[in-house]
């Protein structure tokens, strides 16, 4: 029974000292997507490319929809003095721009979101090469992405800010 118990121990001792010196000799690293895709410079020049190749369109579905707020509000104004006539043909010509108003605020909503994707995936193909960089350079074995609590000592997210350009 002693041998058993004296095995056991001998046992534990040998995981416990392995798991030590495995672990002191594991480097990681953390980085934080969110700040990358929020703050880099790529991320930036991104956001500013789609702000100037939406923003044409996006000014005039604007001023389509005040031209239809200005012509509801007309028609609310005038539709006493129409006759009825009149005003069924204003109201299916106002629903009718309405439907085309929204169909048009859908599809730049789509058209934009499409490219906003394709860009951030543009962007994490970047950042994952520049992580895989670093990683190899300086020897990390393991890059985690996010986490609850970092260290400021493993964190690389400045570094792979600073490589990103």
């Amino acid at each position: 029974m002693q041998k058993k118990w004296l095995a056991v121990a001998l046992v534990s001792a040998l995981v416990c000292s392995a798991a030590t010196a495995v672990q002191a000799e594991v480097k990681i690293g953390v980085v934080s997507t969110e700040v990358i895709l929020r703050d880099s410079a790529a991320a930036q020049a991104a956001s500013k490319k789609l702000e100037q190749e939406f923003s044409k369109r996006d000014k005039e579905l604007n001023a389509a929809g005040q031209r239809l707020k200005n012509d509801v509000e007309r028609f609310e104004k005038n539709a006493g003095t129409m006759t009825e006539q009149e005003r069924i043909r204003k109201q299916r010509d106002l629903a009718e721009r309405d439907r085309d108003f929204q169909r048009r605020q859908r599809e730049l909503r789509e058209d934009f979101n499409q490219r906003r994707n394709e860009e951030l995936q543009k962007l994490l193909r970047q950042a994952n090469t520049v992580i895989k960089n670093i990683a190899q350079r300086e020897k990390y074995d393991l890059i985690l992405q996010e986490a609850i609590y970092v260290n400021p000592k493993i964190d690389i997210t400045d570094q792979v800010l600073k490589e990103l350009k």
